[in-house]
C-alpha cells in the first residue's frame, strides 16, 4: 500500500510519500518515509518480541527495583525494629515515599558517575516513569500486606515482594521503551 501527502502551502517538490511494508522477521508493518530523498522507517504496528528491548527494559527495571526497595525496606524495618506504634496503612505509604525518594537518588548517582551534570541528573532522575515505581511499590507492599498481614519484613516474604515488584512495572516499562525510545540508565 502506498500513499503520499501534499502539504497545500508547500510547493510539490516539498511532497511526503508513505511507502507501507511488512517486514516478516519482526512481524510489523514498517512505514517508510521518503522527503527531500532522505529515506526513514517507522514501525506503525507494535510488538512485544523484541529479546533486545526485553532485555533493556529488565536491566532498568531491576535498577528501579533497587533504588525503590531501599527506601521501602529501611521503611518497614525501621518501624518493625522499634516497635513503634504507628497505623500499618501509615508505614505502607511512608515506605512508598521512602522508596519513591531512594529510587530518585540511585538515579542520580548512575547519571552523575556517567558525567551529567547535576542539574540534569536531577531532572532526568525526576522525569523517570513515576507510573512504574508507584506500580512496583504499591504491588510489592500490597503483597508484604496480604502475606504477612501487615507491615513485616520477614526472610521468605522479601523475595516475593522483589518478584512481584519486578514483574508488575517491566511489561509497562518494555512499552515505554520501545513506544518512545525512553531509557532511564
Amino acid at each position: 500500500m502506498t500513499g503520499s501527502i501534499i502539504k497545500a502551502s508547500r510547493p510539490f517538490d516539498e511532497a511526503i510519500k508513505y511507502v507501507y511494508v511488512l517486514d516478516f522477521r519482526s512481524k510489523s508493518c514498517l512505514k517508510i518515509i521518503a522527503k527531500y530523498y532522505h529515506i526513514s522507517m517507522k514501525s506503525t504496528t507494535f510488538d512485544w518480541y523484541c529479546k533486545h528491548t526485553w532485555k533493556l527494559s529488565a536491566k532498568n527495571t531491576a535498577w528501579c527495583l533497587a533504588g525503590c526497595s531501599i527506601g521501602d525496606f529501611g521503611t518497614i524495618l525501621f518501624f518493625q525494629l522499634t516497635k513503634i506504634p504507628f497505623p500499618v496503612l501509615a508505614i505502607m505509604l511512608l515506605a512508598i515515599i521512602n522508596g519513591l525518594i531512594t529510587s530518585i537518588i540511585l538515579e542520580m548517582i548512575i547519571l552523575i558517575r556517567q558525567n551529567l551534570e547535576f542539574k540534569k541528573a536531577l531532572r532526568t532522575a525526576m522525569g523517570m516513569s513515576f507510573i512504574s515505581m508507584i506500580s512496583m511499590e504499591t504491588t510489592m507492599n500490597l503483597s508484604d500486606y496480604f502475606l504477612t498481614g501487615g507491615a513485616i519484613l520477614t526472610w521468605w516474604v522479601v523475595p516475593l515482594m522483589l518478584i512481584i515488584g519486578f514483574l508488575t512495572p517491566w511489561p509497562y516499562n518494555y512499552w515505554r521503551l520501545k513506544r518512545y525510545g525512553i531509557n532511564c540508565h
